[in-house]
């Protein structure tokens, strides 16, 4: 595919076929979120891949979390266990990790958007669909402990499979609504 065909093919998937993705094609995925610019070249990412019984773990942190009455959360309880549920029907699951240095901090996370963008644009080139999740924050220090890494941040996850959905475009802004004047 061509490049802006892909970008504009992108979209948020959340149902998966029951069909495996193949080692190549993750580490395609991989690759391009190896190749990404990052601030400084610092490029402060970690990838971990997650399957079966070891993402249907986090999963079920991220539910049982959710189980409970929280009031910080309160809002943010349905959008999770739907992620949850995303993540249990996804076979691929994409923990993404920055090293835990505040000074750096907002670069980094910048600079792991960009590549968590590079993977979700070539799931697409791949025939794949992804979800990019932010709702893993709620749980992070369990999950980063579930899986043996406290020593990192969870900056994020990504749901990976063969789409078992083609969902609209959803509406975006005119270029009017973000492209501001020189005062």
């Amino acid at each position: 595919m061509e490049l802006e065909e892909v970008i504009q093919a992108r979209r948020s998937i959340r149902k998966f076929l029951a069909r495996e993705v193949d080692a190549e094609k993750t580490e395609r995925l991989l690759e391009c979120a190896r190749l990404c610019q990052s601030a400084k070249n610092r490029q402060p990412w970690k990838f971990m891949i997650l399957k079966q019984q070891d993402k249907d773990r986090v999963a079920d942190i991220m539910l049982a979390r959710f189980g409970q009455s929280q009031s910080e959360t309160m809002g943010y309880q349905d959008s999770s266990k739907h992620s949850a549920q995303v993540i249990k029907q996804a076979p691929l699951l994409m923990l993404v990790f920055m090293e835990k240095e505040e000074g750096w901090l907002m670069s980094d996370l910048l600079s792991v958007g960009a590549a968590i963008e590079h993977i979700c644009l070539e799931a697409v080139n791949l025939g794949l669909g992804a979800l990019w999740i932010r709702d893993t924050v709620y749980t992070e220090d369990a999950i980063c402990k579930a899986v043996g890494y406290e020593n990192l941040r969870l900056a994020s996850a990504i749901a990976v499979g063969y789409a078992a959905e083609s969902p609209a475009q959803r509406p975006r802004k005119t270029m009017e609504d973000i492209v501001i004047a020189q005062r």
